[in-house]
């Protein structure tokens, strides 16, 4: 019930990797394998090697489905938040380069908030992810 209630109000929680890879194991590239991932109600997002793959089920139905990456290569700077008292989650927010060529004047941006309950430790996806973005922005600046 607890996990309900916090998807229920945008939080992600933790799904094993065999239930990922049977559900969206479709969805991965040849020699691509799933490292962690998470679920809200309906929507999920998967880390694998390479990317996070972002399923968003859409309509009633949620037989409608949006499947986008993010690719790790292309994440600068991550930052997180912490639950605090009250209703506060915690957060961790993803900026990331759209454009195609990551060395150009015109690079293009994004960002993309995740929120997790207050009780999860988002302290060590946010140490995996901020090492991935130290040896990319070593590489982008190089």
């Amino acid at each position: 019930m607890a996990n309900l209630f916090g998807g229920l109000l945008g939080n992600y929680s933790e799904v094993t990797i065999p239930e990922l890879t049977s559900q969206y194991g479709g969805y991965l590239a040849a020699d691509e394998q799933i490292r962690m991932g998470f679920k809200l109600v309906r929507d999920t997002f998967i880390i694998t090697d390479d990317r996070l793959i972002l399923i968003d089920h859409q309509g009633v139905t949620g037989k409608k489905t949006r499947v986008a990456s993010i690719h790790l290569n292309s994440i600068f700077e991550v930052t997180m938040e912490t639950g605090g008292t009250g209703f506060d989650d915690c957060e961790l927010t993803l900026h990331y380069i759209v454009s195609p060529y990551h060395k150009t004047n015109n690079v293009q941006t994004a960002a993309y908030k995740f929120e997790f309950g207050k009780k999860f430790n988002v302290q060590p996806l946010y140490s995996a992810l901020i090492s991935i973005t130290t040896d990319n922005l070593k590489r982008l600046n190089g």
